[in-house]
């Protein structure tokens, strides 16, 4: 009898953590399959909510501890901690020995994760490659993990081309889906009463939830924009607003004590979490007018829930994104042109007829199936895939 096929997931953050979980537990209950967990970043955090403990109430060993977090959110911080992860990550995969590492997205622990992983010649399966956000440094972060990675599981067909486009074989490369799409078909979702006790919150005729990270690639542009948001929420009468703060990202620490400012002023009528976890998010999402900031899950999630998304600014764009999106300057004007259109009857008309371009779930036990098949013997060396183009 073979032994099992080790994978190892790498988590670094609460709303990562939340996409992958029924990815793991379908590998964890996989015949020929052993699961490991390394889990760092924001999850050993007193700040961040300590979320490792989640993972463990879910019923899973979490194999390795990685702490690479410095108490700090300048560039100059991210860096020393990405250079303490690196340190972090090789002592635990020589320890490991993994026969394969599934990572997801493109923050920094995951791209000193896949960094480690190559050096110690671990082959990586990545999730959500060949996407676009222009405004941020996880655009280098994603692509960089793209070539360091063997498997590719895309979430639309035009990032399963582009995946190709930067010089990976197309028979390792596999459009899937959005695996966050799984929590919204597997989870049973809070009614609205059993929702507002579960954030000890009650919802308004107008509710939206409000999430907004620093854009990486513009300097010290995080405040002005959030207070421009703050300020004309605070003039919005009736709303009721659910704030979901930052990851551990440069100045993210600026726009949560924002939130916290405005909460204590607006007690009757907001609310903010350090982590929400999937099932009182996604919950949240059924009871939400919108969705406003600008988070990847208004333009993954939101749709399926058949309610709008404003978006604002640049850091998601390069997104596919359908009609239910608003795409919006970080501007007074523009935000509460948004917000008009948000409540208007025609656009809510046209949320019904929307259909989510990132899937229908399923998705966990597509990869599983493949990360299972897939012979890994000489997948280490790659061959660059070359696309003849035509001159113009």
């Amino acid at each position: 009898m073979s032994n099992p096929r080790k994978i190892c997931v790498v988590t670094g953050t609460r709303a990562e953590y939340g996409l992958l979980y029924w990815l793991m537990k379908e590998i964890q209950s996989t015949d020929g399959m052993e699961l490991q967990i390394i889990a760092t970043g924001m999850h050993l955090s007193p700040e961040f909510g300590l979320t490792y403990q989640q993972i463990e109430g879910d019923g899973f060993v979490i194999d390795k501890k990685i702490e690479m977090l410095l108490s700090s959110d300048t560039e100059v911080g991210i860096s020393k901690s990405m250079g303490i992860g690196m340190v972090g990550f090789a002592d635990a995969l020589n320890d490991l020995k993994p026969d394969l590492m599934v990572v997801l997205g493109d923050r920094y622990e995951i791209f000193v994760a896949a960094g480690a992983a190559t050096v110690a010649k671990v082959p990586i399966a990545h999730l959500h490659g060949g996407e676009t956000t222009e405004g941020a440094f996880d655009e280098s972060f994603r692509h960089s993990i793209t070539k360091m990675s063997h498997l590719h599981f895309t979430a639309t067909e035009e990032y399963r081309n582009r995946v190709i486009q930067l010089g990976e074989q197309p028979d390792y490369v596999f459009n899937v889906g959005a695996i966050g799409i799984d929590n919204i078909v597997r989870l049973k979702l809070l009614d609205r009463d059993a929702f507002q006790k579960a954030i000890g919150f009650e919802l308004g005729n107008k509710n939206i939830l409000v999430t907004f990270h620093p854009v990486s690639l513009e300097n010290a542009t995080a405040q002005d924009q959030f207070q421009v948001l703050l300020d004309i929420l605070a003039e919005v009468e009736g709303l009721h607003i659910i704030f979901t703060k930052t990851n551990a990202d440069t100045n993210g620490r600026i726009i949560n004590a924002m939130i916290d400012r405005f909460v204590s002023d607006n007690p009757d009528r907001s609310v903010c979490f350090i982590s929400m976890g999937q099932l009182r998010y996604l919950s949240a999402l059924q009871f939400m007018d919108g969705v406003v900031g600008n988070s990847s899950s208004g333009l993954l999630e939101a749709p399926s829930f058949k309610i709008g998304t404003i978006n604002i600014g640049d850091r998601q764009r390069g997104r596919i994104k359908v009609q239910s999106v608003i795409d919006c300057e970080p501007t007074k004007p523009d935000i509460k042109r948004a917000l008009v259109t948000l409540f208007s009857s025609p656009f809510q008309k046209k949320l019904i007829v929307i259909d989510n371009p990132y899937g229908s779930g399923g998705v966990a036990q597509q990869i599983v199936k493949l990360l299972k098949k897939t012979p890994l013997d000489g997948i280490l060396k790659k061959s660059f895939y070359n696309i003849n183009y035509t001159k113009k």
